[in-house]
């Protein structure tokens, strides 16, 4: 038998591999444990859960053995001759989608040796073997590394800690008020979120998922790329969280948090950077009066209901959180706010027998939000009178999922999901007492009519989203794994069906919004749409103008999405591994008729191929790589906007004074295409025909990755790696508004115009060769192809490349750390689904490919591009009672751009206003203008374990950004023109979150 130095040497452990350089398949719920024993006849394997399981399989003729689907716990693991025990492994923790290399070397001893034989603790913590048995790219963050860093408490802060994942846009907020994360140059609805192998991910758009309480997270996976052909839907990147489960042991805990606002610095101030309404530097917007303390009160227990048979897990958790935000000097109102977010988590786990496992899971998670507005003097800085309520948000989801596994035999694994889940979005508008609209950019109001101060109406109710929203989401997954030989294979299919349910959003009050504006008097406020120059209407001579805003989208729409597919895990040899698969997705959406009129069901083949070779067969240094396809379906809120007859219209207007309610008078409208209000998309409220709406040779979304890595064991305690990716998004559905261009053409192909119905804006794959289906006056359809050339539009691109290297120590029982440096670029023309530069998130119906004029010079570095990063993070146990912390993110900053009216003479031919690719007539692309400053985040933390309560009780305090460095993250690209520079041009959008602390007191029992 191995001495323990040997076997120390040779099994060290998965844990390294999973948690640092991150091998695993994909978005699994459960882990393997695989080796190889000396050959003897009659030998088995003996598998024994802490969570009750127990499995014993056979070693096969090349001297492996392997446990499939095992449920995340720590196993003993038991090599028997004869049905005899003879070697023992104890204490050995799986992490999610890895291999566990458990292996028994040298001759089999007899059964009398068996008998003062003693077992050989082998715990993941001391291990640090790579795993040489995956392909996949994830990292793996467990529930104790959550316990050690100071981390904010959400899925997408964890998900941080992995290589190629950037913060997204500040303004994207996911369904609970959340953050959203990039993934290599992704855009942050690209993503795909799973809890015990549920899709969660928000079925509207796609901005983030359902995720756990932060105390019920057993561990959470975050890939960045390579997994297999049993997952899809996602070309940025997934989060995917497993939750803990009862053990034959009983335990109980609670926490509770506090970040109190005495520890919290002032955050900056935003300041106006042009002479346009006032100074730069004069106060625009006053955050250093703003005040937040937050509270987290959480407790869990679990243990077995019937030992070795059934168990139970239950977590509770509600943070709190209360403060005050004052808005610009155009809403200046100081909003006092509370927030509340409860969640729970309960989990049964039933082994039905030693082949038979049945796991239910429930999740709630809820955001609620109200609050008061008072008026605010930004001249004296004091605030006064209640003005009116806040809006109310509740957004609740409710999530159920049921897993049965079944060891049919040793080779022959079946596994079926099915879960629900329903999200309800209430909110309620204040009753605000003002009768009269919403007024926007007071800022652009003509100074010599209000005196030089910007008059309101007070009205602070805006749009409404309506109150009876929700949506469902099941998802049905059947897959079953067959091991033949060498080879592993695994079949099966993946089912989703998503509803939104009155889904839709109106302007509040007397049902218009009134905007005001100012641009250069000599030139037409909009091209196409024609709306005539300001300066031929009275008032309108200095360039003041204003306009009346109509929006509405109200439908139920649902998706629909089936998948199959089959891959094969072939260990060629004892160094080779291949694994060749491939998916077929299936995408159908429905407008609120219930007719499709986005169908993508011909094959979509996502072909997934990779290797790993473990060089010297120790499994101490391995080189992977992977190929593969990835398609990406439309959210349900793409209909809203494209098939279901939206309304978004505006009627402009000069004037010659204004009331003392901030109301114009002496208006006149100015002259337009139509006579009236104009919509730049051609929404006008008319539902289009569902075969009309979508290009007739449309694809699916898509995009392929190349990944190459290696991981090197340097010795018992340092592992080092490198990793290069290749992203290419092939193929992108956005909508397409030029009409002009598709008239054109047909009248090409010698179609009758007089004769056909052409729509605004159609969803198409830009940078492509598009086919419509237009109607003609016979009740038919005329067919008309329009290639990239007559759109005018560029290829569409979107590029990155990325080279990671990491160094990694895992934790010893005295400290861990790892070091993560990242050179990459994401460039090209469109970001995406959403643009976070101009914070744009409307999904695939963007700016971006409405009309060519919009795309000429785009292609550049892409407004989440961040060329380099370090991640330093890990702890130290300094004595018995106290461990130390820290968290360092160390990046560049995002690229500046300047967006402004097009060409040389500062046109507006599509009606965009300032939103071309031309900064003051010169040609602009994507990031020409630098890039924001470096920014370097140090979070620490402290934890003290007295021994007097056994190290059960816990006293903590982190301090996130402890340098209290506040720069700035991004700034407003948009410039307006020579004549009328845009008042908030280059002004910072938002500073990185300034100083705080959070105390905590724990227990575990």
């Amino acid at each position: 038998m191995t001495s323990f130095p040997a076997l120390r040497r040779t099994l060290l452990c998965a844990a390294v591999a999973a948690t640092f350089s991150g091998l695993a398949y994909g978005q699994a719920t459960t882990g393997r444990i695989t080796g190889t024993a000396p050959a003897a006849a009659g030998e088995t394997v003996l598998i024994e859960g802490s969570n009750g399981l127990t499995r014993e399989v056979g070693v096969d003729a090349n001297d492996r053995y392997t446990a499939e689907s095992l449920p995340l716990a720590t196993y003993k693991v038991s090599l028997k001759s004869n049905g005899n025990i003879v070697d023992s492994r104890d204490n050995v923790t799986l992490r999610v989608g890895a291999a566990t290399d458990v292996s028994f070397a040298g001759a089999a001893p007899s059964a009398a040796d068996a008998q003062s034989l003693g077992a050989v603790t082998v715990s993941a913590s001391s291990l640090a073997k790579i795993d040489v048995a995956t392909v996949a790219s994830s990292t793996v963050i467990t529930s104790a590394d959550l316990a050690r860093l100071p981390l904010q408490r959400s899925a997408e802060a964890v998900a941080l800690l992995a290589p190629g994942a950037s913060p997204g846009y500040t303004g994207f907020k996911n369904a609970f008020g959340g953050s959203t994360v990039s993934f290599a140059g992704s855009a942050v609805t690209e993503n795909a979120y799973y809890i015990n192998g549920m899709n969660t991910t928000d079925p509207l758009s796609g901005f983030g998922g359902v995720t756990l309480p932060y105390g019920a997270i057993d561990q959470q996976e975050i890939l960045s790329g390579g997994y297999s052909a049993m997952y899809g839907r996602s070309d940025g990147g997934v989060i995917s969280q497993v939750g803990k489960r009862g053990t034959n042991e009983w335990h109980f805990g609670a926490q509770v948090l506090w970040e109190p606002d005495f520890a919290r610095a002032s955050a900056r101030n935003i300041t106006y950077g042009h002479d346009n309404p006032a100074p730069p530097g004069s106060l625009q917007t006053r955050n250093d009066r703003n005040h937040e303390w937050t509270s987290t009160i959480s407790a869990y227990a679990g243990g077995p209901l019937i030992k070795d048979k059934l168990y139970a897990f239950a977590a509770v958790e509600m943070e709190r959180s209360q403060g005050n935000s004052i808005g610009d000097v155009n809403h200046a109102y100081d909003t006092k706010y509370t927030y509340k977010d409860p969640k729970w988590y309960g989990k049964l786990d039933w082994n039905i027998n030693d082949s038979n496992i049945l796991e239910l899971t429930g999740i709630n998670q809820t955001h609620r939000s109200n609050g008061n507005k008072y008026n605010y003097d930004y001249d004296t800085d004091t605030v006064g009178d209640f003005a009116s309520p806040d809006s109310t948000y509740k957004t609740r989801a409710m999530v159920y999922v049921a897993k049965y596994t079944s060891y049919i035999t040793d080779d022959l694994t079946l596994t079926a999901l099915y879960g629900k889940s329903k999200l309800t979005y209430y909110n309620e508008p204040p009753d605000t007492g003002i009768v009269g609209p919403f007024i926007g950019n007071l800022s652009a109001q003509n100074p010599a009519l209000n005196g030089g101060t910007p008059i309101s109406n007070g009205q602070t109710l805006d749009t409404v989203d309506n109150p009876d929203h929700e949506s469902t989401n099941r998802n049905l997954r059947i897959d079953l794994n067959y091991k033949i030989g060498s080879h592993s294979i695994t079949a099966g299919i993946d089912n989703q069906d998503s509803h939104d349910i009155d889904d839709g959003t109106t302007i509040g009050g007397v049902g218009y919004e009134l905007w005001y504006a100012k641009q250069d008097p000599n030139l037409n406020i909009s091209d196409s749409p024609f709306v005539d120059k300001p300066a031929n209407y009275p008032g309108g001579a200095t360039g003041y103008y204003g306009y009346y805003r109509h929006y509405n989208t109200l439908a139920s729409v649902r998706v629909k999405q089936r998948a199959q597919y089959i891959m094969d895990d072939w260990q060629i040899n004892d160094r080779w591994l291949l694994s060749v698969g491939i998916r077929n997705d299936q995408f159908t959406n429905y407008n609120p008729a219930g007719e499709p009129y986005l169908r993508l069901t011909k094959p979509q083949w996502a072909p997934r191929v990779g290797f790993s070779w473990d060089v010297n067969g120790d499994s101490l240094f391995k080189v992977y790589g992977n190929a593969g396809r990835y398609f990406l379906a439309m959210p349900a809120s793409v209909a809203l906007r494209t098939s279901a007859g939206s309304l978004a219209t505006n009627q402009y207007f000069t004037y010659t004074g204004i009331d003392n309610q901030g109301l114009p008078t002496g208006v006149t409208f100015v002259q337009s295409a139509t006579g009236g209000a104009v919509s730049p998309n051609g929404e006008y409220g008319q539902p289009p025909d569902p075969k009309t709406v979508s290009s007739k040779n449309i694809k699916s979304e898509y995009q392929d990755e190349f990944i190459l890595g290696a991981d090197k064991q340097l010795n018992a305690d340092w592992v080092a790696g490198a990793k290069a990716t290749v992203r290419r998004l092939r193929n992108a559905l956005d909508d397409v508004c030029d009409n002009g261009a598709i008239k054109n053409a047909a009248e090409a192909q010698g179609a009758d115009l007089d004769n056909l119905t052409v729509g605004s804006c159609y969803l198409s794959n830009p940078g492509r060769a598009n086919v419509y289906s237009l109607k003609n006056a016979d009740g038919g359809y005329t067919d008309v192809t329009v290639t990239n050339a007559d759109f005018g539009f560029p290829h569409l691109k979107r590029n990155y490349y990325g080279l990671d290297l990491y160094l990694s120590h895992p934790f010893d029982g005295t400290w861990s750390g790892k070091v993560d440096y990242l050179y990459s670029r994401s460039y090209g023309n469109t970001e995406g689904q959403v643009r976070s530069d101009v914070g744009q998130g409307s999904v695939a119906a963007s700016r971006d490919w409405d009309y060519a004029t919009l795309m000429n010079y785009a292609n550049g570095d892409l407004g989440n591009d961040r060329k380099h990063q370090i991640k330093i993070y890990g702890s130290y146990q300094v004595a018995p009672e106290w461990l130390l912390s820290a968290n360092i993110l160390i990046q560049s900053g995002l690229p500046k751009s300047c967006l402004g009216r097009y060409g040389a003479d500062e046109s507006d031919p599509s009606g965009y206003g300032s939103y071309y690719h031309f900064c003051f007539g010169e040609p602009s692309a994507y990031g020409a203008k630098g890039r924001e400053p470096w920014e370097e985040l140090v979070d620490v933390s402290a934890e003290y374990r007295p021994l007097w309560a056994d190290k059960k009780l816990a006293f903590s305090v982190s301090v996130f950004n402890i340098l209290n460095q506040q720069r700035s993250q991004r700034t407003n690209p948009v410039s307006g023109s020579t004549n009328s520079v845009n008042d908030g041009y280059q002004q910072v959008i938002s500073y990185t979150q300034p100083r705080y602390a959070r105390f905590g007191i724990t227990y575990d029992f």
